[in-house]
């Protein structure tokens, strides 16, 4: 009851003036019996006079803008005003009677009366509302009030979960970019707007949180729905996929911050498997890195292909203890098997590879983070070429069919050691000899939350309350979800040729800047909250990454979200000869000889030419575990 008359109250001025004017003929009535000792003499005199005073008291209450319902907000200043609407209409009702309508013996008592016990009622109803307010106001603030992007299946679903479960949200609208929805109330709740009217609701309505119920949104739809979000200056979030729902591996009341992945600017690419399940399901397939973002989801997909058998190889420990009991419980009837090892062991490898026998290899093991490895030239050689050169060695020796190398943009016209080693694993991978193995590399941009990666530390920055730490307001990557790296590595496996380059269309760059900006609005705070510190670029960064050389040529695929890069390959011999040679520059004094050497096999390759006479090497040790993709 309580709520349809402040909805009545709110919304329709027409009800709030026959309210009003009811009170005045209760007032006038009263007036009347007080003065004639609790009768009604006089009836004629009463009923000619009840209209007049009723119009000219509603043009008065009109005049000083008393005709809203917006009372429970009733201060000092609205009592003022209702004093001078009843003043001013008395003052008018006395003279319309006396000389407008020359009507005579209308008792003067009440026309001191009347106007007492009207402003005592248009005042007291107003701070009865305000008392009522008050009194259930720390009710209602428990509640989130919430306006709903969204007004379909999702939002029906959530609203009506809201109410069965009291969840602490309270849905007050939703908003749709259909128009025919437009007043249409879905559970009680009325579609009050567009999307794009956002900013202009929350100036009206009384919002605590906005809720993205759009669960089958594109990333282009998202990156729309979250930039007009941001600028209602509001917190917003988003509900699961409802394919999580009806898995049940989530509520649709679990709303979740909305992820970076959504803001790609871009729809995930969605590539065909059907032919990756032909040549998996059956065989043993050995994936390296295992224990890392990409090797970890790959060994999940892997697995949905049904594999003879699943071999699991990484060098960190505790990663392999975390993925063996996570993949354990799936597909029980696979043979798993968990390897601590590390893949520039030789002798380990070769024994393991002659023990199962995997006709497939996905090798996602390397050291990656760039700043690292420029102080730790040796071990980025070692384990990302000569660990890579390795198992290659011992693949094609223990009969595997498949050889798929997962590399990196930043191996294009690199300044890095670590994007230089990468290249040199493109080169080996293209002009090596094909020995019966079918060999192809990915390469491929950022991966959205992998560890280490800009998006976990930015992340864990504003956890901590610290200021968010971008290296150059202009720098800019290409992202790509973890789910797109794997499927594009699963896809090349089956669509590559001997000796090519696969690269996924990841759309436009992305600012780092623009993400640090949207995890800060994504937090629920603001920028003059959060700082954003810059720091300058390190060593080995570029501002802006590249995914082909200039001289490659690049060919479509069955795969329209996939292209083939192809540059000149280099001679089998004389690369074997170069890389003899680097081994070679292992065992001199500082980095210099490696980078000197390096560059002769990837010219395109560039740094600073003081680094080499700065930089010491650290010893290869020095980095606890290879880090992986």
């Amino acid at each position: 009851m309580i709520k349809l008359a402040r909805t009545l109250l709110r919304n329709n001025s027409w009800f709030v003036a026959i309210f009003q004017s009811l009170l005045i003929v209760f007032s006038i009535l009263s007036a009347w019996l007080l003065r004639f000792d609790f009768s009604l003499p006089f009836r004629s005199l009463l009923w000619v006079s009840i209209p007049i005073l009723i119009l000219v008291r509603m043009v008065s209450i009109a005049y000083f803008g008393l005709l809203h319902g917006w009372w429970r907000y009733t201060g000092l200043r609205d009592l003022l005003e209702v004093v001078k609407a009843v003043a001013v209409g008395s003052i008018v009702f006395i003279l319309s009677m006396h000389y407008i309508f020359t009507i005579q013996g209308f008792p003067r008592s009440v026309y001191m009366l009347e106007p007492l016990l009207t402003a005592g009622l248009l005042i007291g109803v107003r701070v009865f509302s305000r008392v009522l307010a008050e009194s259930v106001r720390q009710d209602l603030n428990s509640c989130r009030k919430v306006i709903l992007v969204g007004a379909g299946v999702a939002s029906h679903t959530l609203i009506r979960e809201i109410k069965r479960l009291k969840t602490g949200y309270t849905p007050i609208g939703c908003v749709d970019d259909d128009r025919s929805k437009l007043g249409l109330k879905i559970e009680g709740v009325q579609v009050i707007g567009r999307v794009d009217q956002l900013p202009a609701l929350v100036e009206q309505y009384p919002v605590d949180e906005i809720l993205i119920a759009v669960p089958s949104a594109t990333g282009i739809q998202m990156q729309r729905f979250v930039e007009i979000c941001e600028k209602s200056r509001i917190k917003f979030r988003t509900v699961p996929a409802l394919y999580d729902v009806i898995t049940g591996k989530a509520g649709i009341s679990e709303f979740r911050n909305v992820r970076v992945e959504d803001l790609l600017g871009r729809d995930p690419v969605e590539v065909d498997m059907s032919s990756v399940r032909h040549e998996i399901s059956g065989r043993t397939v050995l994936v390296t890195g295992a224990a890392g973002s990409i090797g970890s989801e790959l060994c999940r997909q892997i697995l949905e292909y049904e594999p003879r058998a699943l071999l699991c190889v990484d060098q960190s420990e505790t990663g392999i203890f975390y993925l063996q009991r996570e993949l354990s419980p799936r597909k029980t009837m696979i043979h798993k098997i968990f390897y601590v090892a590390d893949v520039g062991d030789g002798d380990q490898m070769q024994k393991l590879c002659l023990e199962h026998g995997p006709q497939v290899i996905f090798h996602a093991a390397a050291y990656k983070h760039v700043p690292v490895m420029e102080t730790n030239v040796r071990g980025a050689i070692k384990n990302n070429i000569f660990g890579l050169l390795e198992l290659i060695r011992v693949a094609q020796e223990s009969g595997c069919e498949s050889f798929v190398l997962i590399s990196s943009d930043k191996a294009v016209n690199p300044t890095s050691v670590m994007g230089a080693t990468k290249r040199v694993g493109e080169l080996i991978i293209s002009a090596m000899p094909a020995c019966g193995m079918r060999s192809v590399s990915v390469r491929f941009g950022n991966v959205l939350g992998s560890s280490g990666s800009v998006i976990p530390v930015l992340k864990e920055q504003l956890r901590n309350n610290q200021p968010l730490t971008v290296t150059h307001p202009e720098m800019k990557r290409f992202f790509m979800t973890t789910r797109e790296a794997v499927s594009l590595v699963l896809q090349a496996f089956a669509i590559g040729n001997q000796g090519e380059t696969l690269v996924l269309d990841m759309g436009e760059p992305v600012r780092i800047l623009d993400l640090a900006r949207t995890l800060i609005h994504l937090s629920g705070k603001t920028e003059d909250e959060v700082k954003i510190k810059f720091t300058g670029l390190r060593r080995g960064e570029k501002m802006i990454e590249e995914l082909f050389y200039p001289d490659e040529n690049v060919y479509p695929t069955s795969s329209q979200k996939i292209k083939r890069a192809r540059g000149q390959a280099q001679n089998w011999a004389e690369l074997q000869s170069h890389l003899d040679d680097l081994r070679g520059t292992l065992y001199m004094d500082g980095p210099a000889p490696i980078r000197a050497k390096i560059r002769e096999i990837v010219p395109e390759y560039s740094y600073p030419e003081d680094i080499a006479s700065r930089v010491s090497d650290a010893p290869a040790q020095s980095v606890a575990g290879a880090g992986r993709r």
